[in-house]
């Protein structure tokens, strides 16, 4: 009977962190719905990218925005122009993502348009962050 009990707490246990984790991409999949149109595209490219090029990456809300952490702590996010005034959109690592590089290096991209050629440098920086 104990064995039952364990084994039933531990699937739940399991079944609560797929439901989280999926409740989590929905949430960031509505914020980027919500986003306006340049916005908009651009995350959802940039969602699809780090998606499939680092699935390790858990996607989730930072500060009402996009982002994608491992084990809980996030590597990297996306920005949007409108929510921050800016001129453009930003794709930022953390001190998480593993693109040490010298004595400096970039931590943050901004993002005008997302063109293969984007696509492919961003699955580039993000599989370098999750090295």
């Amino acid at each position: 009977m104990k064995e039952h009990a364990r084994e039933t707490k531990a699937e739940a246990r399991r079944r609560s962190r797929a439901d989280k984790a999926a409740e989590a991409e929905r949430d960031v999949l509505a914020k980027i719905a919500e986003m306006q149109d340049s916005d908009r595209v651009m995350a959802e490219r940039v969602h699809a990218v780090v998606t499939a090029a680092a699935p390790v990456l858990a996607p989730r809300l930072w500060y009402g925005m996009p982002a994608y952490a491992r084990d809980g702590k996030i590597v990297c996010f996306f920005q949007s122009a409108e929510k921050f005034k800016a001129r453009y959109a930003t794709l930022g690592f953390s001190d998480q993502a593993n693109l040490d590089e010298g004595t400096m290096w970039a931590a943050g991209f901004a993002l005008t348009g997302v063109t293969p050629e984007v696509e492919a440098r961003i699955a580039a920086l993000v599989k370098q962050a999750v090295s």
